[in-house]
Protein backbone atom coordinates (compact mmCIF):
# COMPACT_ATOMS: atom_id res chain seq x y z
CA UNK A 1 0.00 0.00 0.00
CA UNK A 2 1.24 3.57 -0.71
CA UNK A 3 1.44 6.07 1.62
CA UNK A 4 -0.34 8.83 1.57
CA UNK A 5 2.33 12.16 1.20
CA UNK A 6 2.55 14.59 4.46
CA UNK A 7 0.58 17.41 3.51
CA UNK A 8 3.17 20.36 2.38
CA UNK A 9 0.74 23.15 3.44
CA UNK A 10 -2.36 23.14 5.44
CA UNK A 11 -4.94 25.72 6.09
CA UNK A 12 -7.38 24.86 8.39
CA UNK A 13 -11.04 27.06 9.28
CA UNK A 14 -9.39 29.83 8.41
CA UNK A 15 -11.38 32.92 8.49
CA UNK A 16 -10.20 36.62 7.88
CA UNK A 17 -12.36 39.34 8.97
CA UNK A 18 -12.10 43.03 7.57
CA UNK A 19 -14.13 44.77 10.15
CA UNK A 20 -17.06 42.84 10.05
CA UNK A 21 -17.09 42.00 6.23
CA UNK A 22 -15.51 37.75 6.08
CA UNK A 23 -13.37 38.08 2.94
CA UNK A 24 -12.47 34.60 3.95
CA UNK A 25 -14.77 32.19 6.27
CA UNK A 26 -13.76 29.06 7.82
CA UNK A 27 -11.27 28.35 4.59
CA UNK A 28 -9.78 24.30 5.22
CA UNK A 29 -7.33 23.39 2.27
CA UNK A 30 -4.56 20.76 1.55
CA UNK A 31 -1.51 20.59 -0.96
CA UNK A 32 0.91 17.79 -1.23
CA UNK A 33 4.58 18.19 -2.34
CA UNK A 34 4.62 18.26 -6.21
CA UNK A 35 1.16 18.88 -6.99
CA UNK A 36 -1.34 21.23 -7.99
CA UNK A 37 -4.07 23.29 -6.98
CA UNK A 38 -6.20 25.48 -9.12
CA UNK A 39 -8.32 28.38 -7.19
CA UNK A 40 -11.49 29.75 -9.51
CA UNK A 41 -13.81 32.31 -8.20
CA UNK A 42 -16.25 35.38 -9.13
CA UNK A 43 -14.69 38.83 -8.58
CA UNK A 44 -14.64 39.28 -4.62
CA UNK A 45 -14.86 35.31 -4.12
CA UNK A 46 -11.69 35.55 -1.60
CA UNK A 47 -9.04 34.10 -4.36
CA UNK A 48 -6.72 37.20 -3.47
CA UNK A 49 -7.23 37.00 -0.45
CA UNK A 50 -6.25 33.60 0.27
CA UNK A 51 -3.11 33.69 -1.63
CA UNK A 52 -2.34 37.17 1.45
CA UNK A 53 -2.98 35.02 3.85
CA UNK A 54 -1.13 32.19 2.75
CA UNK A 55 1.80 34.44 2.33
CA UNK A 56 1.79 36.29 5.39
CA UNK A 57 0.16 40.14 4.00
CA UNK A 58 -2.69 39.41 5.89
CA UNK A 59 -3.46 38.14 8.95
CA UNK A 60 -6.27 35.57 9.61
CA UNK A 61 -9.25 36.57 12.14
CA UNK A 62 -9.21 32.69 13.33
CA UNK A 63 -7.31 29.62 11.97
CA UNK A 64 -4.19 27.88 11.45
CA UNK A 65 -1.62 27.63 8.18
CA UNK A 66 0.90 24.91 8.20
CA UNK A 67 3.56 24.93 5.77
CA UNK A 68 6.00 21.69 6.15
CA UNK A 69 4.91 21.16 9.23
CA UNK A 70 5.23 24.28 11.12
CA UNK A 71 2.57 26.74 12.60
CA UNK A 72 3.40 29.80 9.73
CA UNK A 73 0.14 31.44 10.92
CA UNK A 74 1.77 34.62 12.13
CA UNK A 75 4.90 34.58 10.66
CA UNK A 76 6.01 37.29 8.70
CA UNK A 77 6.36 37.55 4.76
CA UNK A 78 10.01 37.81 4.60
CA UNK A 79 10.28 34.64 6.99
CA UNK A 80 7.25 32.23 5.07
CA UNK A 81 9.14 33.60 2.00
CA UNK A 82 12.42 32.23 3.45
CA UNK A 83 10.71 28.91 4.40
CA UNK A 84 9.81 27.95 0.68
CA UNK A 85 6.22 30.00 -0.77
CA UNK A 86 6.92 32.26 -3.65
CA UNK A 87 4.60 34.24 -5.35
CA UNK A 88 3.84 35.61 -8.40
CA UNK A 89 1.52 38.77 -8.62
CA UNK A 90 -1.03 38.96 -11.69
CA UNK A 91 0.66 42.23 -13.03
CA UNK A 92 4.61 41.11 -14.36
CA UNK A 93 6.87 42.22 -11.60
CA UNK A 94 10.02 41.69 -13.56
CA UNK A 95 13.24 44.74 -13.31
CA UNK A 96 12.77 46.54 -16.19
CA UNK A 97 16.39 48.11 -16.30
CA UNK A 98 18.18 44.21 -16.63
CA UNK A 99 18.00 41.87 -19.19
CA UNK A 100 16.52 38.39 -18.77
CA UNK A 101 18.92 36.34 -17.83
CA UNK A 102 20.08 39.00 -15.03
CA UNK A 103 16.71 39.12 -13.74
CA UNK A 104 17.06 35.56 -12.90
CA UNK A 105 20.13 35.51 -11.36
CA UNK A 106 18.72 38.07 -9.15
CA UNK A 107 15.76 35.57 -8.24
CA UNK A 108 18.44 32.78 -7.97
CA UNK A 109 21.16 34.57 -5.34
CA UNK A 110 21.05 33.04 -1.81
CA UNK A 111 22.70 35.74 -0.90
CA UNK A 112 19.41 38.38 -0.73
CA UNK A 113 21.74 41.45 -0.40
CA UNK A 114 20.56 43.41 -2.90
CA UNK A 115 23.85 45.95 -3.02
CA UNK A 116 25.87 42.53 -3.69
CA UNK A 117 23.70 40.37 -6.29
CA UNK A 118 25.40 41.73 -8.69
CA UNK A 119 28.36 43.34 -8.18
CA UNK A 120 29.55 39.84 -7.04
CA UNK A 121 30.71 36.66 -8.55
CA UNK A 122 27.76 34.23 -9.37
CA UNK A 123 27.79 31.05 -7.81
CA UNK A 124 28.27 28.17 -10.45
CA UNK A 125 25.33 26.12 -9.33
CA UNK A 126 23.37 29.37 -9.77
CA UNK A 127 24.22 30.21 -13.48
CA UNK A 128 23.62 26.29 -13.90
CA UNK A 129 20.04 26.87 -12.38
CA UNK A 130 19.31 30.12 -14.79
CA UNK A 131 20.12 28.41 -17.43
CA UNK A 132 17.97 25.76 -16.95
CA UNK A 133 15.05 27.90 -16.26
CA UNK A 134 15.88 29.63 -19.34
CA UNK A 135 15.11 26.66 -21.34
CA UNK A 136 12.43 25.80 -19.39
CA UNK A 137 10.34 28.91 -19.87
CA UNK A 138 11.60 29.51 -23.54
CA UNK A 139 13.60 32.46 -23.47
CA UNK A 140 16.78 31.55 -24.18
CA UNK A 141 17.09 33.44 -26.94
CA UNK A 142 16.24 36.00 -25.64
CA UNK A 143 18.82 36.14 -22.77
CA UNK A 144 20.45 39.61 -23.41
CA UNK A 145 17.36 41.51 -24.11
CA UNK A 146 16.18 44.29 -21.84
CA UNK A 147 13.19 42.87 -19.60
CA UNK A 148 10.97 46.24 -20.95
CA UNK A 149 11.94 45.32 -23.69
CA UNK A 150 9.92 41.92 -23.92
CA UNK A 151 6.23 40.97 -25.10
CA UNK A 152 3.39 41.23 -22.02
CA UNK A 153 3.72 37.04 -22.16
CA UNK A 154 7.32 36.93 -22.48
CA UNK A 155 7.22 39.21 -19.32
CA UNK A 156 4.81 36.51 -17.73
CA UNK A 157 6.97 33.87 -18.55
CA UNK A 158 10.20 35.61 -16.73
CA UNK A 159 8.84 36.46 -13.68
CA UNK A 160 7.45 32.55 -13.13
CA UNK A 161 10.71 31.80 -14.26
CA UNK A 162 11.86 34.23 -11.30
CA UNK A 163 9.55 32.65 -8.53
CA UNK A 164 10.95 29.55 -10.15
CA UNK A 165 14.87 30.61 -9.52
CA UNK A 166 14.25 30.67 -5.65
CA UNK A 167 13.87 27.26 -5.67
CA UNK A 168 10.66 27.29 -3.18
CA UNK A 169 8.65 24.15 -2.70
CA UNK A 170 5.23 26.14 -3.50
CA UNK A 171 5.09 28.41 -6.20
CA UNK A 172 1.68 30.61 -5.80
CA UNK A 173 0.54 31.85 -9.49
CA UNK A 174 -1.73 35.12 -9.48
CA UNK A 175 -3.82 34.74 -12.99
CA UNK A 176 -0.95 34.20 -15.07
CA UNK A 177 -1.85 34.22 -18.19
CA UNK A 178 -3.70 37.84 -17.67
CA UNK A 179 -3.98 39.59 -20.91
CA UNK A 180 -2.80 36.44 -22.96
CA UNK A 181 -4.09 35.38 -26.39
CA UNK A 182 -4.88 31.52 -26.52
CA UNK A 183 -1.47 30.56 -28.04
CA UNK A 184 0.40 31.82 -25.38
CA UNK A 185 -2.16 30.73 -22.60
CA UNK A 186 -1.32 27.02 -23.84
CA UNK A 187 1.96 27.82 -23.72
CA UNK A 188 1.57 29.31 -19.93
CA UNK A 189 -0.52 26.06 -18.98
CA UNK A 190 2.48 23.47 -20.10
CA UNK A 191 5.07 25.78 -18.37
CA UNK A 192 3.33 25.07 -14.99
CA UNK A 193 2.66 21.33 -15.92
CA UNK A 194 6.12 21.13 -16.35
CA UNK A 195 7.29 22.29 -13.06
CA UNK A 196 5.13 19.71 -10.90
CA UNK A 197 6.74 17.49 -8.99
CA UNK A 198 10.12 19.84 -7.90
CA UNK A 199 7.54 22.43 -6.99
CA UNK A 200 3.68 22.13 -5.69
CA UNK A 201 2.11 24.72 -7.34
CA UNK A 202 -1.34 27.08 -6.05
CA UNK A 203 -2.74 28.72 -9.12
CA UNK A 204 -5.33 31.79 -9.27
CA UNK A 205 -7.10 32.08 -12.69
CA UNK A 206 -10.57 32.89 -13.75
CA UNK A 207 -10.02 31.68 -17.98
CA UNK A 208 -12.16 28.24 -18.30
CA UNK A 209 -9.67 27.01 -21.04
CA UNK A 210 -6.68 27.53 -19.36
CA UNK A 211 -8.55 25.91 -16.18
CA UNK A 212 -9.29 23.04 -18.31
CA UNK A 213 -5.86 23.11 -19.89
CA UNK A 214 -4.12 22.50 -16.29
CA UNK A 215 -6.90 19.81 -16.01
CA UNK A 216 -5.94 19.72 -12.37
CA UNK A 217 -7.90 19.84 -9.14
CA UNK A 218 -9.61 22.23 -8.55
CA UNK A 219 -11.11 24.43 -5.43
CA UNK A 220 -14.40 27.12 -6.27
CA UNK A 221 -14.34 30.04 -3.64
CA UNK A 222 -17.66 31.57 -3.75
CA UNK A 223 -17.98 35.05 -1.06
CA UNK A 224 -14.85 33.93 0.92
CA UNK A 225 -16.20 30.38 1.49
CA UNK A 226 -15.46 26.70 -0.30
CA UNK A 227 -18.36 26.29 -2.93
CA UNK A 228 -16.51 23.09 -4.78
CA UNK A 229 -13.68 20.98 -4.93
CA UNK A 230 -13.25 18.18 -7.70
CA UNK A 231 -12.04 17.47 -10.82
CA UNK A 232 -12.57 20.30 -13.83
CA UNK A 233 -15.53 18.30 -15.12
CA UNK A 234 -16.88 17.34 -11.89
CA UNK A 235 -16.19 21.59 -10.95
CA UNK A 236 -18.06 22.00 -14.87
CA UNK A 237 -20.80 19.76 -13.96
CA UNK A 238 -22.01 21.06 -10.76
CA UNK A 239 -24.91 23.03 -10.66
CA UNK A 240 -24.12 25.47 -7.90
CA UNK A 241 -20.94 26.26 -9.45
CA UNK A 242 -22.56 26.99 -12.88
CA UNK A 243 -25.17 29.49 -11.50
CA UNK A 244 -22.82 31.64 -9.62
CA UNK A 245 -19.21 31.21 -11.38
CA UNK A 246 -20.15 30.04 -14.89
CA UNK A 247 -23.33 32.19 -15.59
CA UNK A 248 -25.77 29.93 -16.38
CA UNK A 249 -28.01 27.56 -14.42
CA UNK A 250 -30.59 25.22 -14.67
CA UNK A 251 -33.25 26.32 -16.21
Amino acid sequence: MNAIPAPLLMLENVTVDFDGFKALSDVSMMLTPGTLRILIGPNGAGKSTLCDTIIGRVRPTAGRITFKDENITQLAEQEIVRRGICRKFQTPGVLPTLTVMQNLLVAARKNRAWWRTLTTVTPADELVRAEEILEKIGLADRRGIMAADLAHGEKQWLEIGMVVATDADLLLLDEPTAGMGPQDTQRTADLILSLLGRHAVLVIDHDMSFVEALNGYTTVLHQGQILKEGSVAQVRADEQVAAVYLGRGKE
